[in-house]
């Protein structure tokens, strides 16, 4: 059995950059927190950490723009209607994203983590704003986002390597629901609001 988690370890201390990388594919906020949390204890170097999770985040963002632009126009347009998503309401979107994209785009980057920017991303995809456009604006949100969450992170490990060791445990579990419950209270805020 110690040889089996021995291996395990070595395996992800080897792998370590290429999981951030999924990682940030899968829940890109709360990687990169974590990953500023764990350069804060020494677990990364902070260059390549930082572009793994620009990489990853910006991979993402082009999976859903592009999952907008051919996959789902036709298919919310067509069955919208059953979860709320009405012509008139899809025609009033698509009119504000044509008149603010760019101010859409940059807000939803640096936001990420209020639960609306796969929704906005597959949007931009969907009303065709201009490919480069979408890049050049995701990839400099996407930098400062990622660089606030690392810097939050980092914060976080630094309180945590003062606490003595008994209440290391509890405070992580502290830390980690005050952020989830916090995330969950802002989506909840912000999907009840009207357009």
């Amino acid at each position: 059995m110690e040889i089996i988690i021995h291996n395990t370890l070595a395996w992800i201390e080897s792998s370590k950059y290429f999981l951030l990388y999924l990682g940030t594919l899968v829940e890109g906020p709360v990687v990169m927190i974590i990953s500023g949390f764990l350069y804060g204890l020494g677990q990364f170097k902070l260059l390549p950490m930082y572009i793994i999770l620009i990489l990853g985040n910006f991979t993402a963002d082009i999976g859903w723009y592009t999952l907008g632009r051919y996959g789902t126009r036709n298919f919310v347009f067509k069955y919208g209607r059953f979860i709320g998503f009405t012509p008139d309401i899809l025609k009033k979107v698509e009119h504000y994203f044509k008149l603010y994209n760019q101010k859409i785009l940059i807000i939803t980057k640096l936001t990420t983590g209020f639960g609306f920017a796969a929704v906005v991303l597959i949007a931009a995809g969907m009303f065709k704003v201009p490919f480069k456009n979408y890049l050049i604006l995701t990839l400099i949100g996407g930098f400062i986002w990622t660089a606030l969450l690392i810097t939050i992170g980092y914060f976080f490990g630094n309180i945590f390597e003062m606490v003595p060791t008994s209440m290391k445990i509890l405070l992580g579990i502290l830390i980690i629901s005050i952020f989830v419950l916090s995330i969950k209270y802002i989506q909840k805020y912000f999907k009840n609001k009207k357009i």
